[in-house]
């Protein structure tokens, strides 16, 4: 019997590229779909038949009810998030108890985690990284100081080592003077949930996946935020707390490297970044406005208003080697259906010097733009490639040739259909 593969789709920017919808259209082609990476700081948002769905712990996979779904050992857990996330799909009529496994090697992110976010934000002054104040950064924290606590740890002695690290949160935030909050609520809700997951397959994933791939099985890694938000390869400190980009998925599920297949890198017309961190390419003007509004770009987690900017050549070739990037998949094309000229930043420049490589540290570089027509016309009810405008066909072979990596699937619309093969 032949070797299962596995393929990973991956944002390779910062984020929120619409990975929930890639991973949703792709799942019937995938027996096995499994998060390796980050936690509810991640919100991918699915929508179709007219539904909207926002999956923070849980794979896009879910919906379909013949696949097994997987969160990895890369991952962190919020038991009452993850309950609340868990009851929103099964009030929607999806089963999840046999299809959703979840690792025992998996970290949880305690009540005090959150409140050591805040912490930690409120103690950098102005130098704040912007994070989602989800507790995913204490939480990794523990997790490589070797004193976090496991999904494992919920089925054998819990109570004891919950309260252990509880403790040493408490004493840690004492000594940072930040004492005023109360997790009374917020801890009983968390404690139930940590009930509520124990009805679930907790077990140890990677023999799982890796038994799967034995029996010509195939697996669909679906990544979590972005390339250059990752802990390494980022744009550090202004990055999350975990591995984002290929790597993660030997790490995340326990995968060999000579089990990755495609590579597939998911990046949007143009960019976008939420929180703080260097932006070459953001736009301060009516313009960068413009794309906010018609892009709906707002946080699926926080809410919060996400920086927009021109599509960035530096940036994506950096992700793409990284990577091992195969293919490309461009998203919300439609966005700039209305703009008579689009930009690309196709270097950047600081104090006279020009690179097209990136920057060790990205702060203080200015973008260089070369310009393209726009296509002025609507794409959202494209179904074909044989449809597509002559300068939106242009803007694509222009990236391809930048990059040097096939543009495979483009989007031209949120929903399910408006996915367009090429």
């Amino acid at each position: 019997m032949a070797q299962g593969k596995v393929d990973a789709l991956l944002g390779i920017v910062f984020g929120d590229e619409g990975k929930g919808k890639v991973v949703d259209y792709f799942t019937p082609r995938y027996d096995v779909v499994a998060r390796f990476a980050g936690g509810p700081n991640a919100g991918h948002t699915i929508i179709f038949e007219g539904k909207k769905f926002v999956l923070r712990s849980i794979p896009s996979g879910i919906f379909d009810e013949g696949k097994v779904n997987i969160i990895g050992n890369g991952c962190v857990i919020a038991p009452d998030l993850f309950m609340n996330e868990a009851r929103e799909l099964e009030a929607a009529g999806y089963s999840l108890t046999e299809r959703l496994h979840i690792s025992r090697r998996a970290h949880l992110i305690l009540p005090t985690h959150r409140v050591l976010d805040r912490a930690y934000e409120a103690a950098k002054g102005k130098a704040k990284v912007g994070t989602t104040g989800k507790g995913i950064g204490p939480t990794y924290s523990d997790k490589a100081a070797r004193t976090g606590l496991r999904v494992g740890d919920i089925l054998d002695g819990f109570t004891q080592k919950y309260e252990r690290l509880k403790a040493r949160h408490l004493q840690i935030l004492a000594d940072l003077h930040f004492t005023d909050f109360d997790i009374t609520e917020e801890e009983q809700r968390w404690l139930e949930g940590v009930d509520y997951m124990r009805q679930f397959r907790l077990t140890d994933t990677e023999i799982e996946i890796n038994r799967y791939l034995a029996e010509g099985k195939s697996v669909l890694a679906e990544g979590a935020q972005g390339s250059l938000l990752d802990i390494d390869h980022g744009t550090y400190p202004f990055v999350s707390s975990s591995s984002t980009t290929a790597g993660g998925v030997c790490t995340g599920l326990g995968v060999a490297p000579n089990k990755i297949d495609k590579v597939y890198g998911i990046f949007k017309a143009y960019s976008t970044r939420v929180g703080a961190g260097p932006f070459p390419v953001e736009l301060f003007d009516a313009t960068g406005d413009r794309i906010r509004d018609i892009g709906h770009e707002y946080g699926a987690v926080t809410g919060r208003d996400r920086r927009c900017g021109w599509v960035d050549i530096v940036a994506l070739r950096y992700a793409i080697i990284i990577n091992g990037v195969t293919d490309l998949v461009m998203m919300k094309s439609d966005v700039l259906d209305t703009f008579d000229r689009i930009r690309v930043c196709v270097a950047y420049e600081k104090d006279g010097v020009r690179t097209e490589d990136m920057p060790y540290d990205t702060e203080g570089w200015q973008p260089v733009y070369e310009d393209l027509p726009g296509w002025q016309t609507p794409l959202t009810e494209v179904r074909s490639e044989a449809d597509f405008p002559p300068a939106f066909s242009a803007y694509i072979k222009y990236l391809e040739d930048v990059l040097r990596t096939p543009i495979a699937i483009v989007s031209v619309s949120p929903d399910r259909e408006a996915t367009i093969i090429r």
